[in-house]
């Protein structure tokens, strides 16, 4: 992995958190993605015209990716629902490069080798501290609804990356993959939003629409980043590198939602950062 995509990765990370505090910011989980989504795939729109378009065989990994992102959205929504953003974020984020690392060397042919794998295993002693930190350090039982959504969503993560690992890969444009993919994705949740909240929607939106599409152009650039990364390296690396964003987003939660930090956390995250070092080693 060169530096420049190490960096375009790591500031995928920033703005990927950043997004992700946008729409947990907003009460309305359906108002906040609606304005994610269908500001990404305006996003996407304006893009078409500057990019090629996708290969062939890219467009059943665009469609699978859409399918499995809208899964992601619907499961991410519920998590910041039932649970605090400092402890579901780390939980879905954390547990993505985990099942990135299976799932690329079973569907990729990417083998990880000693030093991934010992990345992997302190980055999970590291995912482990922050959710058991945040379950104990609430002072509430166990979020057991919110955890397990959390969970799932990491799972949702880890499959939309290997799918679009393989399809930018076969798009013969990294561009006009993320632009597509942005519009094929976006529409769903507004489309819905459009059907259950009916004429009320425009008028629930105003308030929140400066904020959501701000979170969806930062999603779009987020992502779009992450794509061009994977073109040029391998994909449990990338997946590890950007789930720095648990660092990040946790900064986010007790900057901004009043959430602990504390000791424990920090530890935590350092062990996040020194897996993500060793998986990096082989690159």
């Amino acid at each position: 992995m060169t530096p420049l995509v190490a960096v375009a990765v790591l500031i995928a990370a920033v703005t990927h958190a950043s997004w992700n505090a946008l729409a947990h910011a907003i009460r309305d989980q359906l108002l906040a993605f609606t304005l994610v989504g269908g500001a990404g795939a305006v996003c996407g729109a304006v893009m078409l015209p500057f990019t090629g378009v996708p290969a062939g065989a890219a467009w059943p990994y665009l469609v699978g990716s859409s399918v499995l992102h809208v899964v992601y959205q619907l499961l991410l929504m519920r998590s910041f629902t039932l649970g605090d953003f400092g402890q579901m974020y780390p939980i879905a984020r954390g547990t993505a490069p985990l099942a990135v690392t299976v799932l690329a060397a079973v569907f990729a042919g990417e083998l990880p080798d000693g030093w991934q794998l010992a990345g992997v295993a302190v980055a999970s002693a590291g995912l482990v501290g922050l959710a058991v930190w945040g379950i104990r350090g609430s002072g509430r039982r166990p979020q057991w609804p919110a955890i397990g959504a959390a969970g799932a969503t990491g799972l949702a993560i880890a499959s939309y990356t290997v799918v679009d690992g393989l399809g930018v890969r076969a798009s013969g444009t990294s561009g006009g993959y993320i632009a597509w993919l942005m519009i094929l994705e976006g529409l769903a949740i507004p489309a819905y939003a459009v059907v259950v909240r009916r004429g009320q929607l425009l008028r629930q939106l105003r308030p929140f629409a400066v904020r959501g599409t701000l979170g969806g152009a930062l999603s779009v650039v987020a992502y779009g980043l992450v794509l061009w990364a994977q073109t040029r390296a391998a994909l449990a690396p990338i997946s590890a590198l950007r789930e720095s964003s648990i660092i990040v987003g946790a900064a986010i939660g007790a900057l901004f939602f009043k959430e602990r930090f504390g000791g424990p956390r920090i530890a935590a995250a350092g062990l996040m950062v020194v897996g993500i070092g060793l998986m990096l080693h082989a690159g």
